[in-house]
């Protein structure tokens, strides 16, 4: 297992799963698609050169903000560290899973907009009535991703972070 810390831009294409875990935790998954693209000079156009998948795990303080935010679909953020599995199948395959250990979550900007609601300190507070919809166009990959009739409209909703506590939380919170 390699770690390291990144920031992978991409496209949330899986519902977020949260679990309860015999610990008393909870851990919110979902995967996540970061297309690469380039531009063909040829056609004058960008071109997808390729989709790196990976699993987004997410702990403590950073599952309610993310359960109440983030769907399927949304373009994101995220900032962790970056682990490869390596493991062999029941078949006897060998195979290498990525995934990101998430210390922040957000949506993209670049492809969305978003309005910030702020979050109580039990991490509780409730979602904003007047959430600004993400009108943007991505690649193939992202919009194989999007569901529902309104495929550019789905949301993105960041609760800030407490302003009660200035100090840091650990990396791996």
């Amino acid at each position: 297992m390699y770690e390291a810390m990144a920031t992978v831009i991409g496209t949330v294409v899986t519902h977020p799963a949260k679990r309860d875990l015999n610990t008393g935790e909870q851990v919110l998954t979902f995967r996540l698609a970061s297309n690469s693209r380039r531009f063909d000079q040829a056609t004058g156009s960008w071109v997808d050169n390729g989709t790196l998948f990976l699993t987004v795990s997410c702990w403590r303080r950073l599952v309610p903000g993310v359960e109440a935010s983030i769907r399927r679909g949304d373009p994101v953020v995220v900032y962790g560290q970056l682990r490869s599995h390596e493991y062999r199948t029941r078949d006897g395959v060998e195979r290498r899973d990525l995934e990101m250990r998430a210390s922040a979550v957000g949506p993209d900007l670049n492809r969305c907009t978003a309005r910030i609601a702020p979050r109580s300190d039990s991490g509780t507070g409730s979602v904003a009535e007047g959430v600004i919809r993400n009108t943007c166009h991505g690649s193939s990959a992202e919009q194989d991703a999007r569901v529902g009739q309104g495929l550019g409209e789905t949301a993105a909703t960041v609760p800030s972070a407490s302003t009660q506590s200035a100090e840091p939380e650990p990396v791996d919170a």
